[in-house]
Formats: structure tokens, C-alpha cells, sequence
């Protein structure tokens, strides 16, 4: 039974391989029909093809389907439970698991540990996944490099080469030995980063017995190419082949053409990107006509990097001549190509058109992609057509479309700008329902928002909200605030704000060469202020108030009567009299242990003159 098992086994993995998933879940029923039941390894072989294929939810199934017919999961089983969790953005879930096999009477192994590792590093929770591949080595559980290669991986798709070399280290004191494909990944990681230094040091120091083989040389060609180096990456074009490793069709041999290598496609197309990013328009357009010359028929890839170099140089004109030329010549556009049309038509207000493009594309049997409505959202927003944009984002979701942060930060900024605060709020409430979570950019247009309808104690509570998540506001941001809190005299939250800016170092570059902390703490605020008029982030009438603030806080009464009698300022009719709309220590923010700040005279701002000389 074990060997017919065994050959049910193969049968499914090796329709895995090929694709061929219902012809592995068809071998799987069958099993039962033919009198062999399934067992634990049976379940775990089709739940680790479905999984690899994303069928999630069908994985799950056939995993609720094993645990009722009463067999026990395994190390296996959990393992590729906890690969599911990871690539359905559940590393929490994955985790927990992780932590509950040891209960389960399952070993934790370095797979285990280096998939959870890779879920969490894939959405950002660093601390947490350098933790735990503390702790795999700490338990003396150390990967192999085919193992650690995965999340190697994960962190150069993410340009983060910082943190691979640290978990480099690590392993390597533990005897893993770095092999080819590790130092390919890390060259990814490098060139991705735009550290061509240090990816081409990496290169020429290879380990013993390795050399850089066509993956290597291609990595590092291309990210020559994409950071505009078109120059250094024929050298390197030139010293691959003279090392005796032949360029493949994925090679850019079309530089070197000379010494007998004979250009494709996809040669000439890197090229073409590589000069579009040069912003050489009539050199790239040159070599789609060489195309031609080489017998090669340029594919949607290659008009699709012209037509985008073309829009983002603001030519709408030549965009759609182009296009119309790709057309003609038979060559099929994608929905990238589409996306492309659609945001230029946007760009000079040609709004009808682009919505055209857009049931065009449908009705040609492309699906359109969150880009699409997302690139035509934006496009009404520019033209003032809020309510157009926001039917097309309803539609949007009706269509099974699923907004992401930039959509709803378009949708919001629009809003916003148009002083409808009401609707801009409701749409970020939605976001943590839709799994969005807010940028600084969503923070920063809302604040905006809330200044510009004098709603100061919201404009607050969201800058205050935005720090906590980590999320630093820019000085013109903080600025808005404080112009909005000392056009309505609340002078005390405004001052608040400026402790907050110092403590967070939003300061000018001059503060950090102060030595002495206590004076650093008592310039920092003024140099602050100074700062904010002389950039243009908040009014003269703000910086005038905010002046007699620091008089009284730091030179005392009978400085400040010295330099009122000198400006003759006058606020409310009364000299030095701040009104408040709303007692600052009454507002939602106030008692946020930012604001429990006071100034070192210990006076309170909202006295007058008078009070001050009573004392």
C-alpha cells in the first residue's frame, strides 16, 4: 500500500511541476476510489502543489478535510500551513503557528523558521523578523544556504541590502557556505539598491571556486542599464564574453555586436530602456528602426518603453502618433500599453478620450488593472471632476477591483482640496477595512484639508496621530498647523507643536551644532521659528506671536515689556492678550504628554500683560 501510495505521490508532484494542477487534484481523488486512503503525506503533497499555485482557500480545504478524517498534521503539514499564511500577508498568523508546533508535537526546523522570517521581512516587520532568526540560531537550528537563499532573497527583491549582510554574518560563523545563486541574489539586491559600487566589488570577490556565470553578469548588466550606465555595461558586456561566458538571449550583446553575437528582442529592447532613462528619445527611436533592419519585429514591450519615456517628457502628441504606428504595424498592445495612453490623454485634459480608451480595452478582451482606474481616477481629479472620480472608484469596487493606498490618497487629496473634509475623513475611515493603510501623503493632504476649513483640532489630532504611527510630518506640514492654531490665538498648542517638531528632530541643520543640550533645548525652538518664516511655512502674524511666546518663556517679563514698547504690538485691544476660541487645555490633544510641556518661566501664556506686572 505504502509503494502504490508512493506512486499516487509522484504522479501529483510531477503534475505539479508542469502546471498541470487539476490533473494533480484529479490523482489525489482518485486515490480513495482505487483503495489506496490517502495519509498524512498524501494530503501534504497536493496541499503544498496547491499552495505553491496561490489556491489558498482550496489548500485550506483539503487541510479541514484531512484533520476530519482523523489523521495528525505533521512538521510537513504545518510548514506548508505556514507557507500559505505567509504569501496570503498573514505573517502574524504564520507566527503563531510557529510558536504552537512545539505543542503540537512538532519540531521546529529551519524551514519553518526561515518561511516566517521571509513573511515578515516581506511586510516590513524588521524587528520582528531579525528576532526571530535570532532565535532559530540561538536554538542551534541553523538553515542551509538553499534554505537561507529564500530570505535572502525577499530582502534584495526589497533593495534592503543593509539588512542581508547582518543575517550574512550570522550564518556564515555557523560554516554555511555562500554559493553561486547567493551571490547572484545579493548582486540583485545591490543594483536594486543603486549600489553599482559595491554590487560590482561583490562580483570581482567571489568566493573560492566561484566564478560569475550569464545570471551574474546579466544582473549586473541590467542594473547598469536601469540606472543610465549604458557606457560601463558594454564594458562589462565585452569582458563577459572575453572570460569565455557566451551571452544567452537574455544577454545585452547588441553593444557588442561586432565581435559575432547576434542581437534579439529582448537586447534591443534593455537598450532602448536603458537610452529612454537618458531621456535620448531620438537614439532609442533610432534603434526600433534597426529593429526592422535585424529582420525582428518590435514587441509591445518595446513600444511600451518608448510611449512611456514619450509621456513622462509630456509629448501627448507623439504618445498617440506612436501608438496609432504600433497599431498599424500589428503589434498588440497590453494593458500596460493602455495604462501608458490613458494617463497622457489625462495629462492635457483629454479626459472622454481616455474614459474611450478604457471600454476600448475591455472590449477587446483585456481586463483593465487597479493602474487603469487608478490612472483615470486621477485623470478626472485633475480636470475638477470629483464627481466623476468618485463614481468610477465605487464602479471600481463593484468590479471587483480593490483600491490601494495611492487610490483612496487620490480620492482624498481631491476632496480635500475641494474643502468637502466630510468626505475626504469617510474615505480614510474606510481604508482599515480595505487592508490600506494610510501613507504620510494621506496624513499630509488631510491635515491640509482640516487647516483649510479652520478645523484646528482635528488638523491636530491627525498630526498627532501621524507621528505615533511613526510617520514623521515634513516642516511645511508642521507649519500649516501652527498657521492655522495662531490665526485663531491658540498660541499654547501652537508652542506645543513647536516642542513636538524639536523632539522629533524637525529642525534646522544649525541646531545640531549646538554642543550643550540645555542651550540646544532653549535656541532649538526659536531657531525653529525663524526657520518656518524665513522657508515660507508659516505668516509673519504667526511668527510675531510665536516671538513674544519665546520672550516670555525665555527672557523674562521684563524683556518682553522692553521689546512690546519697541514694536507697539497690540493683539485683541489688549497688549499681549491671547483669545482663545477654545481653551487649548479643554482640546482632545491637550492631554497628549507631548503638550504637557511648559515653558521654563513657568508663566501661563493665556494671562495678559497686566497679570505678568502683577506678579
Amino acid at each position: 500500500m505504502v509503494l502504490l501510495e508512493g506512486v499516487y505521490i509522484g504522479a501529483m508532484r510531477s503534475y505539479g511541476k508542469r502546471g498541470r494542477i487539476q490533473d494533480a487534484v484529479d490523482m489525489f481523488e482518485r486515490m480513495d476510489f482505487f483503495g489506496c486512503e490517502p495519509s498524512t503525506m498524501s494530503y501534504n503533497a497536493i496541499m503544498n502543489i496547491l499552495v505553491e499555485y496561490k489556491y489558498f482557500d482550496q489548500a485550506h480545504k483539503v487541510y479541514l478535510r484531512m484533520l476530519d478524517k482523523g489523521l495528525v498534521p505533521d512538521v510537513y503539514t504545518y510548514t506548508i500551513r505556514i507557507k500559505s499564511f505567509c504569501r496570503t500577508w498573514r505573517p502574524q498568523a504564520a507566527l503563531r503557528l510557529l510558536r504552537n508546533m512545539p505543542d503540537r508535537g512538532c519540531d521546529l526546523n529551519a524551514v519553518a523558521y526561515c518561511t516566517v522570517v521571509s513573511g515578515l521581512y516581506k511586510e516590513d516587520h524588521r524587528a520582528e523578523a531579525c528576532s526571530l532568526f535570532d532565535e532559530m540560531l540561538e536554538k542551534e537550528i541553523c538553515p542551509d544556504i538553499v534554505t537561507f537563499n529564500k530570505v535572502l532573497h525577499v530582502l534584495c527583491q526589497k533593495g534592503d541590502a543593509l539588512e542581508s549582510n547582518k543575517l550574512i554574518v550570522k550564518v556564515l560563523k555557523r560554516g554555511t557556505v555562500m554559493n553561486l545563486f547567493t551571490y547572484n541574489i545579493l548582486i540583485q539586491g545591490l543594483c536594486k539598491g543603486s549600489k553599482l559600487v559595491e554590487a560590482v566589488s561583490l562580483m570581482d570577490h567571489m568566493g573560492d571556486g566561484l566564478a560569475p556565470d550569464v545570471v551574474t553578469y546579466n544582473t549586473l548588466i541590467c542594473g547598469l542599464c536601469k540606472n543610465s550606465k549604458v557606457v560601463e555595461a558594454e564594458k562589462y558586456l565585452s569582458e563577459m564574453s572575453n572570460k569565455g561566458c557566451a551571452p544567452d538571449d537574455f544577454s545585452y550583446n547588441t553593444i557588442i555586436d561586432g565581435k559575432g553575437y547576434l542581437p534579439d528582442v529582448f537586447t534591443f529592447n534593455t537598450l532602448i530602456d536603458g537610452y529612454c532613462k537618458l531621456l535620448k528619445l531620438d537614439t532609442a527611436l533610432l534603434i526600433v528602426d534597426r529593429m526592422w533592419n535585424h529582420g525582428l519585429t518590435p514587441d509591445a514591450i518595446t513600444y511600451n518603453t518608448v510611449l512611456n519615456c514619450l509621456c513622462k517628457t509630456g509629448k501627448a502628441k507623439d504618445v498617440m502618433e506612436t501608438f496609432r504606428e504600433m497599431l498599424s504595424k500589428g503589434c498588440v498592445p497590453n494593458v500596460i500599453t493602455y495604462n501608458i495612453v490613458i494617463e497622457s490623454l489625462c495629462k492635457v485634459h483629454k479626459v472622454k478620450e481616455a474614459s474611450d480608451l478604457l471600454v476600448k480595452m475591455i472590449n477587446e478582451g483585456l481586463s483593465p488593472d487597479i493602474v487603469s482606474f487608478s490612472t483615470l481616477i486621477h485623470g478626472f481629479c485633475r480636470n475638477s471632476d470629483i464627481d466623476g472620480a468618485y463614481e468610477l472608484f465605487r464602479k471600481m469596487e463593484q468590479d471587483k477591483f480593490f483600491a490601494t493606498t495611492d487610490t483612496y490618497n487620490i480620492m482624498i487629496c481631491a476632496f480635500s482640496d475641494n474643502l468637502n473634509i466630510h468626505m475626504a475623513e469617510k474615505l480614510f475611515g474606510e481604508m482599515s477595512s480595505k487592508n490600506c493603510s494610510p501613507n504620510d501623503y494621506t496624513y499630509h493632504v488631510l491635515i491640509k484639508g482640516f487647516c483649510k476649513t479652520g478645523n484646528t483640532d482635528r488638523a491636530c489630532e491627525f498630526l498627532i496621530a501621524m507621528i505615533e504611527k511613526s510617520l514623521i510630518p515634513s516642516m511645511a506640514t508642521f507649519g500649516r498647523v501652527i498657521n492655522c492654531l495662531c490665526a485663531a490665538y491658540r498660541i499654547e498648542v501652537a508652542v506645543g507643536i513647536i516642542h513636538i517638531m524639536v523632539s522629533n528632530n524637525v529642525v534646522p541643520e544649525v541646531v545640531h551644532s549646538i554642543l550643550s543640550s540645555d542651550k540646544r533645548e532653549i535656541a532649538a525652538p526659536k531657531i525653529l521659528v525663524e526657520e518656518l518664516m524665513k522657508k515660507g511655512h508659516i505668516t509673519y502674524h504667526a511668527y510675531e506671536l510665536l516671538f513674544f511666546v519665546q520672550e516670555i518663556s525665555h527672557r523674562g517679563v521684563s524683556r518682553l515689556n522692553k521689546a512690546k514698547d519697541k514694536r507697539n504690538c497690540q493683539i485683541g485691544g489688549t497688549s499681549l492678550t491671547w483669545h482663545f476660541s477654545v481653551d487649548p487645555r479643554q482640546c482632545a490633544i491637550w492631554s497628549h504628554p507631548w503638550f504637557r510641556i511648559m515653558f521654563t518661566s513657568g508663566i501661563p501664556i493665556s494671562q495678559t500683560s497686566r497679570d505678568l506686572e502683577d506678579k
